[in-house]
């Protein structure tokens, strides 16, 4: 790791991260782009791609960063035919062109399903979480032991600081939902357990069958498949019969998860999972007589994602938090996508999402082809990309598919790094596609590789 890189990334340990003026680390971000870039052009396939057919050997600016930025699709760029024929081979190929670290194909080629195949990988340390697909294809993010101790350090502390609880292991921490079983959760859940689980108590795991990356992938797979007309009859049983199970059991558990958050009403309690389950459980608990007023005042939540296009009431949110007594204050957000390891928390006064200095932005054009002029006066409005220094297994730059506003003077909280407004969009929402200028060649090269 590079001076520069080390400086910046340590800083999670400060209590200022989040207070340091851009001005102040503009120039510190350059050094440390670079240190990464020459550190990985020889390591990372296609950032060396990259490299070569912009003619860049060095990053000096901003600018230069913009043409070694991978698009989001690159982790989505596999044939989806070889996750249908099971062609492990094929696939470890294609991870091996997004890698830090060489993949060691032969020794996971031959796994008995996707599972497996994560397993093995994990194994020889390299851990793969997956989209859930739910625009169409599943991307898949390859990351190290690194990471995983980063992300389990960083979740914790960036909660901590959006939502002004401390972490002194004196809550017991309820599971509410369905989320996918991969690396980047389990040391999320990990770091969040460790800092604020009562150690005197268990915590509540949501009683449903996991999700893994093959039932995610398979659920990808035939929804395509069924939209094209190509699914069998069986496959399309098979898929209603376990969608049928699944409602069950997420019916069952929400009944058993409010049962036991009501045992427990007294004592301090943290709840966390997507907005649908935490609505239904409290409905549940409603149903039971309880409200805010039996509930303890220190309780606090973690929510992941938005709606995920789940149909709730206007009130949705005021109705969770009254039934489990949440404070505005401990309403805690965060902006982020599985591409990136670090999170932007979002701050109480000025409501906007706060960038630690690991966390470079590009703000582009709706291409993605050019940085937009960056303006130290006013808010701007453009397409997010990011530099991510923390990430070690594989490339940190990456163009997202997200409309974003950015500023760089002072937030309303007084913290004086750049912020997001939370009015993040997508660009496919917004127009019903998206295209990034870039991709297409990406997409072409990484194919051909594997």
């Amino acid at each position: 790791m590079g001076e520069a890189v080390e400086r910046l990334t340590s800083l999670i340990d400060s209590d200022d991260r989040y207070n340091i003026p851009h001005a102040e680390v503009h120039a510190a971000q350059i050094e440390a782009m670079n240190e990464r870039f020459q550190e990985r052009k020889d390591k990372i396939k296609l950032v060396g791609h990259r490299a070569a057919e912009a003619g860049i050997t060095e990053v000096r600016s901003f600018e230069d960063m913009v043409a070694l930025l991978l698009p989001h699709t690159a982790y989505k760029s596999y044939p989806e035919n070889w996750l249908r024929e099971e062609r492990w081979d094929r696939l470890s190929k294609w991870m091996d062109t997004v890698s830090t670290w060489r993949v060691p194909v032969d020794k996971v080629k031959d796994a008995d399903g996707i599972d497996d195949w994560v397993n093995k990988l994990s194994d020889e340390g390299f851990f793969v979480s997956c989209s859930s697909g739910t625009t169409g294809k599943s991307a898949m993010l390859v990351a190290s032991l690194e990471d995983m101790k980063r992300v389990k350090k960083e979740t914790l502390a960036a909660y901590c600081w959006g939502s002004g609880v401390e972490a002194k292991q004196d809550r017991i921490m309820f599971g509410t939902g369905a989320i996918a079983s991969v690396p980047r959760n389990h040391w999320s859940s990990v770091g969040q357990r460790e800092g604020l689980q009562d150690p005197n108590f268990e915590p509540w795991t949501f009683p449903i069958p996991p999700v893994t990356v093959g039932s995610l992938t398979k659920m990808v797979v035939l929804r395509k498949m069924m939209a094209e007309g190509t699914a069998k009859p069986a496959d399309i049983e098979d898929f209603e019969a376990t969608s049928a199970m699944r409602e069950k059991a997420i019916a069952d558990a929400v009944e058993s998860t409010a049962d036991e958050i009501v045992k427990h009403r007294e004592r301090k309690i943290h709840v966390g999972g997507l907005w649908m389950n935490l609505w239904q459980i409290a409905k549940a608990v409603r149903d039971r007589g309880y409200s805010a007023k039996d509930f303890n005042p220190e309780n606090s939540i973690y929510v992941g994602g938005g709606l995920k296009r789940a149909k709730l009431p206007d009130d949705y949110q005021e109705y969770v938090f009254e039934t489990f007594n949440i404070r505005p204050e401990r309403n805690f957000q965060n902006y982020s996508m599985q591409e990136l390891q670090s999170g932007m928390p979002k701050c109480q006064k000025g409501g906007r999402y706060h960038l630690p200095p690991w966390l470079v932005p590009l703000i582009l054009d709706k291409s993605g082809d050019n940085l937009l002029p960056m303006d130290m006066n006013e808010e701007y409005e453009g397409r997010a990309a990011f530099f991510d220094l923390s990430l070690d297994g594989r490339w940190g730059g990456v163009i997202s598919g997200d409309k974003v506003s950015i500023d760089f003077r002072p937030c309303a909280c007084g913290h004086k790094g750049p912020t997001i407004r939370d009015n993040v969009v997508r660009y496919a929402d917004l127009e019903g596609d998206d295209k990034i200028g870039c991709a297409g060649t990406v997409d072409a090269y990484v194919r051909g590789v594997a």
